[in-house]
């Protein structure tokens, strides 16, 4: 299971509902932030999580509403012991940008880290899922995510049933893809697996329509996108390079996605309700994250 939780659901400037853009993704042992608004280490406290318990930290850009918050939470990490790597992904620049940041004010207790400038394709991958990148079109490099699970296999209990299988090393053997000898038969592990299809979160960072954010929601089974501006501001978002929530919409609906949450919201809007009218006109499965969302995928 998936678990996401909105830490910032803001775009420049915070709000007093509404903090800088931040969400962490839940998986297993991994606790993945995306990117890291200022404030994020005391969402992160309320929300009754641990920031030493974060593994990966992925920025899409290098603006400061997505990463003022950086230098504070790795203090924060290494005051609580943080007892592994850090390992931080970003677009083309980002070790030079860290770099500035770390020599803006007397660093102490600064966790050990490793960061890693990603373009296009997949930057990450282990036996249960890989994280892949897409270039957005912002007014700085910009870059945006997917997490996907990897398929797995589950044990048919009717069919293994039949066959005199029960619990145990030869069940195991079956569930990894192996094939097995059980009572002198050979058993696949096709005869009685069923193939669970991995989970697709991608997330569309600042920028216009374009490519990348298509390849991204592309049968995403969920799609974390921004939506700054209502469509009658459709101008005022092109000219600073954002998405409306007609456009994040649209994308989700084009491309097939099962579920759009809207974020990166402007602080112009006291009310989520046009927010929502406007994004399922175009897309019916869309809700508006507030901060403290949790989804559950």
């Amino acid at each position: 299971m998936v678990e996401i939780i909105f830490l910032g659901t803001s775009c420049m400037q915070p709000t007093k509902k509404r903090n800088h853009p931040s969400f962490l993704l839940r998986y297993s042992s991994e606790n993945i932030l995306f990117d890291c608004g200022e404030g994020t280490q005391r969402q992160i406290r309320i929300a009754g999580l641990k920031p030493a318990k974060i593994t990966r930290l992925l920025i899409s850009h290098w603006h400061g509403d997505h990463v003022f918050g950086i230098p504070g939470l790795l203090s924060s990490m290494g005051v609580d012991q943080y007892g592994q790597k850090l390992h931080i992904y970003g677009p083309k620049g980002s070790k030079k940008y860290l770099d500035h940041l770390l020599h803006s004010f007397a660093a102490n207790a600064i966790i050990e880290l490793d960061v890693h400038e990603v373009e296009a394709g997949i930057f990450f991958e282990n036996e249960n899922f890989r994280l892949e990148a897409q270039p957005l079109k912002h007014s700085s490099t910009c870059i945006g995510f997917s997490f996907v699970e990897k398929d797995k296999l589950r044990i048919n209990i009717s069919r293994a049933t039949k066959l005199g299988l029960k619990e145990g090393p030869v069940l195991g053997k079956l569930q990894q893809g192996q094939d097995v000898v059980f009572k002198g038969k050979k058993i696949t592990s096709k005869e009685v697996t069923d193939v669970v299809k991995g989970k697709k979160i991608s997330y569309v960072a600042d920028t216009v329509p374009c490519e990348g954010a298509n390849k991204l929601a592309q049968n995403a089974d969920l799609l974390i996108s921004e939506g700054t501006h209502l469509s009658d501001l459709q101008d005022k978002s092109e000219k600073f390079m954002h998405l409306t929530v007609k456009n994040a919409a649209l994308i989700a609906s084009e491309n097939n996605a099962k579920k759009l949450i809207i974020t990166h919201i402007s602080p112009r809007y006291k009310s989520t309700a046009d927010i929502v009218t406007e994004a399922r006109t175009y897309f019916d499965n869309t809700i508006v994250a507030e901060d403290f969302t949790k989804i559950k995928i």
